[in-house]
């Protein structure tokens, strides 16, 4: 295992992910159920195939495409939903 890459993917997801709409549902679900350890068992289920889908993407896109052409891709596609938000179009 490459330690480098690995702190690395953890950090830039725990920022990403951190008080985002899904941690919003979470709260929201555990408050309506008051079954937390069931929430939290099907959140970390369902970010997990989450994962394992957005992996197999990317190892498929590497093949194919540079690596820094993704990045441009993912960039951009997140200053548009950006601007969409901000004009209320979504």
């Amino acid at each position: 295992m490459d330690w480098k890459i690995f702190i690395a993917t953890f950090v830039a997801v725990f920022w990403a992910e951190l008080a985002d709409k899904t941690q919003l549902v979470g709260i929201g679900m555990t408050a309506k159920t008051g079954r937390p350890a069931s929430v939290w068992v099907g959140s970390v289920c369902a970010y997990m195939l989450v994962t394992v889908i957005s992996v197999l993407i990317g190892a498929l896109l590497a093949k194919y495409i540079s690596p820094e052409l993704i990045r441009y891709f993912g960039a951009a596609t997140f200053i548009i939903m950006g601007v969409l938000i901000l004009f209320k179009v979504i």
